[in-house]
């Protein structure tokens, strides 16, 4: 089960390859080019090694290479190492380039490495104020889900409350298990993340001691395959990340988007998520579920009461929870977004002059 910030690359480039010839490279052992269950191209290209030992740092040597023939250049994660070489390659082969930033940290090269991109094509408002994008090179393209996989059936028995995310302080889990109303069922869906210190390496052991005398069971990672069972046999999902931890550490950047919201939602799954980030962006207060002040125990505990108590108000909010994100936030949506922006900048001139045709 991987996070939002590695499903998101490779959920956009299969949609946008419905509509235009597009590759997604990427990096593990042995150069090839293979063609994912989805039918989008891949390429895989070799790292000689990984900046700072990261594995968001891949150093490969043929990247360079790999982008010869295409007319835009779309990176993610403005400061990874594989950005920064695309960035400076596609300037020099005078190419169009835009970017998709989901947070990674990091410099940004007294300021010359946003000058490089063309466009800044965001995950939300939240996203482009945060990343501080010039305004008139951003375009707000959000996130998407796949609406088939993720769906209603009226045939699955709903019941208690599910999280969906990383076990780490600053997503708000302890909060969420102080916050469960009496006889409520917890499913917990991820990993523990690995803290480098104390106290915060103590996390893990917290969330045990808080759901020891409770109904919560912490389901670790599970397949891609039951993931959609599980978001549409809950009654509610809570996103309940905080503005500062348990451990008084205040988290200065925190859900650009929140995809695993919208997962939920197309799910036809009502949800109460904090009001941080750009979840405000694509959550319906009242409407599609519920936002409450982060951090806050008491609200969060009101808003899963009303919604396990009255499962027809739960069933009218997912309803609508699953037409909002059909209007805006499929995968679909999202790529003609991206499409479009592609052909803003050769509508407008910017950047090199190049073919019309959309490429990778």
């Amino acid at each position: 089960m991987f996070g939002g910030g590695e499903r998101y690359p490779i959920e956009l480039a299969r949609a946008i390859a419905r509509y235009a010839d597009c590759e997604l490279v990427t990096f593990g052992n042995g150069p090839r080019v293979r063609r994912d269950p989805a039918g989008l191209r891949v390429r895989v290209l070799p790292p000689l090694m990984y900046g700072h030992g990261h594995p968001v740092h891949p150093i490969a040597p043929a990247l360079p290479l790999a982008l010869r023939g295409t007319d835009v250049v779309h990176t993610h994660h403005m400061r990874s190492a594989p950005s920064r070489v695309s960035a400076v390659a596609a300037r020099l082969a005078r190419k169009r380039l835009v970017v998709t930033d989901h947070g990674l940290g990091g410099g940004g090269w007294a300021g010359l490495l946003p000058k490089l991109f063309d466009r800044f094509l965001t995950v939300s408002a939240y996203s482009a104020r945060t990343l501080a994008a010039p305004p008139e090179r951003t375009r707000v393209i959000y996130g998407g889900v796949d609406p088939t996989r993720f769906h209603a059936d009226s045939d699955d028995r709903r019941q208690g409350v599910l999280f969906v995310g990383r076990f780490t302080p600053h997503k708000g889990l302890d909060r969420l298990i102080q916050a469960l109303p009496d006889g409520a069922e917890l499913t917990c869906v991820g990993s523990f993340g690995h803290d480098p210190a104390p106290p915060e390496s103590g996390y893990g052991d917290l969330l045990r001691r808080l759901a020891a005398e409770q109904a919560v069971r912490f389901a670790g990672t599970v397949p891609d395959s039951e993931l959609p069972v599980l978001y549409r046999r809950a009654r509610v999902f809570v996103l309940p990340s905080v503005h500062r931890t348990v451990y008084g550490k205040d988290v200065a950047i925190s859900e650009l988007l929140g995809l695993s919201v919208l997962e939920a939602m197309a799910s036809g799954t009502p949800v109460v998520c904090s009001r941080l980030g750009g979840v405000p962006e694509i959550v319906r207060d009242g409407e599609t579920g519920f936002l409450v002040e982060p951090g806050n125990e008491e609200e969060l505990h009101d808003r899963l009461s009303t919604l396990l108590a009255d499962p027809a108000l739960a069933e009218r909010m997912g309803r609508a929870a699953r037409e909002w994100v059909l209007e805006r936030f499929t995968w679909d949506a999202c790529a003609l977004r991206c499409l479009a922006a592609y052909d803003e900048l050769f509508a407008s001139g910017d950047a090199a002059s190049g073919p019309a045709e959309r490429d990778g």
